[in-house]
């Protein structure tokens, strides 16, 4: 392949609008991070059916050029306070060439993310299209599964709870100081190696409801989107133990709302989540820019039985996806002193 990597110009949009369309069809030579895209009010990931607006600064935007075509476009949005990045879209179409084109681009984004200073790269894929074969060719490493659930618009959400409720299920705001609560609650829930991958600090769990992404999930794209709002269930007794965490993300545009639970297994999440739905009705019947486009919630495989209290609350399965990850640094096993080197 003669075609070359560089940065997206102003005057590639119109292309790059056709190309991220045309990936997400049913199609032999387009190749995509098959991710759910296929319905207007499921564009999670597409990068047009978005405002150009709500975009960072610190956003990236790669495309593949080959003989003054474009051919192949990724994506990548930064997290500054912890320096990793996430590709969010990774679309190539060409006769034969779409798996060269992106595994290109990929190699890419991982050398100018190293000249960059970026710690960690993040990917959300299906198992189709060799995806998952792809980012481990370029040293991603697979840790885990996500369930997407959604919660469509032909069951009316349920009533937001009233305030003597919400006390009497001890639910209450956020707070800075339940960052170490938090972080309890996500090392009880969370296998070991897992934790030890992402890597969360205390500073990001005090950041609930503004800025903060963690706990991670492959919808984390749709939350610059979304008001974010963070919830706390506490134990009953003077300990102040929390039980569980619910993040809501209510829509300002065109997109699906954001519900994700984490929960103790021997905490019942079922009213939690309705807690969770009625706060999206709630914000919804504002009014305002707040549109009723279904709910989606990202799952992940051993956090059941979160699931199924989904489930019978009127959610379906979505899709599942794969989970990637690969560390720009060396891991050091155990603290100890080493010779100076001159």
């Amino acid at each position: 392949m003669s075609g070359r990597v560089r940065l997206a110009r102003i005057t590639d949009l119109a292309a790059l609008g056709e190309l991220s369309r045309l990936s997400q069809l049913e199609h032999v030579d387009a190749r995509s991070l098959g991710l759910p895209v296929s319905g207007p009010r499921i564009g999670v990931f597409s990068l047009f059916r978005l405002p150009l607006g709500a975009f960072r600064p610190n956003d990236l935007l790669f495309v593949y050029e080959d003989e003054r075509r474009l051919s192949g476009l990724l994506r990548v949005e930064r997290d500054g306070s912890r320096d990793e990045w996430t590709i969010v879209e990774l679309d190539a179409i060409g006769s034969g060439d779409s798996g060269d084109t992106r595994f290109r681009m990929v190699q890419h984004l991982l050398r100018d993310g190293a000249k960059r200073g970026a710690m960690r790269f993040h990917v959300a894929c299906s198992d189709g299209q060799g995806n998952v074969e792809l980012f481990m060719q370029a040293g991603f490493a697979r840790y885990g599964q996500e369930r997407l659930l959604f919660r469509g618009t032909e069951t009316p959400l349920p009533k937001a709870w009233p305030d003597e409720r919400c006390r009497a299920a001890r639910i209450r705001s956020c707070q800075p100081l339940d960052s170490l609560p938090l972080a309890r609650l996500y090392a009880a829930v969370t296998p070991l190696p897992v934790t030890r991958l992402e890597s969360y600090r205390l500073s990001d769990w005090e950041r609930q409801g503004q800025t903060t992404r963690v706990p991670r999930s492959s919808l984390a794209p749709i939350l610059r989107f979304a008001e974010m709002e963070a919830y706390v269930q506490t134990a009953d007794d003077a300990s102040g133990e929390v039980l569980a965490l619910v993040q809501v993300g209510v829509a300002r545009e065109d997109q699906p709302h954001y519900l994700k639970i984490m929960a103790r297994p021997e905490t019942d999440a079922g009213p939690l989540v309705s807690f969770g739905l009625g706060l999206i009705a709630a914000r919804i019947g504002k009014g305002g820019s707040c549109p009723d486009n279904g709910v989606l919630a990202p799952v992940r495989t051993y956090e059941a039985p979160i699931d199924r209290r989904l489930e019978e609350a009127g959610f379906t399965s979505l899709a599942t996806v794969t989970l990637l990850m690969k560390e720009a640094l060396v891991r050091v096993a155990e603290p100890g002193l080493v010779p100076a080197v001159r």
